[in-house]
């Protein structure tokens, strides 16, 4: 067990004490600590108290937190949209609303489950028991390709790729408003969201974070968009397009809450994936299909 102590100061004063924890332990998710609470891991004063209690300058706050849980991973028979396999690489289109490893609160269903199954087991383990062969990540409720590492030395080369910006990432999108640029770099740096921690933000202390945006086309209230990835950062693509004022159809995290088009999401595809094969060193592209919820989106808004 790990025990951590904080002394609320007179700017945090007023703050609920999920949100005092959340922002000072800012690895931990909101709901984890709300959990660390409600069971009684949390002294205020050494005194119990519910996540709303609003805290005041000087209490004392004692957290303890248990020792993680070593997980096992199973493997499950999940179909899977396979574009490419070898011995070295297996390239999948992910469909929307499916996590890509194991984490709080998603434990199964996971791509991670779907190619543990399908791979037996043959998958780089650079990463560990969490994310077998997994060298990259898209949102949950963003669909499209990904790449992953059946070996490690599969997973180096792909990696190192990834560090020098060399990997092809394009994504196709639709976002509010009309763009007036037909094309549109964001260079701004992303990190931490200085409140709520579970979001990402441009911050001046931010790592350096690039997309370049291209129109396809302009309906009356909305821009069918391509993004590529010239970094690759979390939310990249959600936090800069949303920072230019014009934030993904579907995006309730960084645009408005509702959407009249019942989605179950942000609309972004990750459309083109390229790579140089580690094996035979040749450079390899695939373009996956829009799903189905887009294209119709596509022919209700022309």
């Amino acid at each position: 067990m790990q025990e951590k102590e904080f002394i609320v100061l007179e700017e945090d004063e007023g703050n609920r004490l999920d949100v005092f924890l959340s922002n000072e332990l800012g690895e931990m998710s909101r709901s984890f600590i709300q959990k660390l609470i409600k069971e009684g891991n949390v002294l205020v004063n050494d005194k119990k108290e519910k996540p709303r209690y609003l805290v005041k300058e000087d209490d004392k706050i004692r957290i303890s937190i248990p020792e993680p849980k070593v997980l096992e991973v199973e493997p499950e028979n999940i179909p899977i949209d396979i574009v490419y396999e070898d011995e070295d690489v297996l390239v999948v289109n992910k469909p929307q609303g499916m996590v890509v490893h194991p984490a709080p609160g998603n434990y199964t269903g996971t791509l991670v489950n779907a190619i543990l199954y399908h791979c037996r087991g043959n998958l780089s383990s650079i990463n560990g028991v969490i994310r077998p062969g997994i060298v990259h990540r898209i949102d949950k409720n963003t669909s499209g390709l990904l790449m992953i590492a059946k070996n490690n030395n599969s997973h180096n080369f792909l990696a190192e790729q990834l560090k020098e910006h060399s990997i092809t990432r394009k994504y196709e999108m639709i976002c509010h408003g009309v763009l007036k640029e037909d094309n549109l770099t964001v260079n701004a740096p992303i990190g931490r969201h200085p409140v709520d921690r579970l979001k990402m933000a441009v911050v001046p202390n931010g790592k350096r974070a690039v997309t370049h945006f291209k129109v396809i086309k302009r309906f009356e209230k909305y821009t069918y968009v391509q993004a590529q990835l010239e970094t690759g950062r979390t939310h990249q693509i959600r936090v800069h397009i949303s920072y230019n004022r014009h934030p993904l159809l579907g995006d309730s995290v960084y645009g408005p809450k509702s959407s009249k088009f019942n989605l179950n999401g942000q609309v972004l595809h990750a459309r083109t994936l390229g790579f140089i094969h580690p094996t035979t060193k040749e450079y390899m592209e695939f373009t996956s299909e829009l799903p189905d919820y887009f294209q119709k989106l596509l022919k209700i808004l022309d």
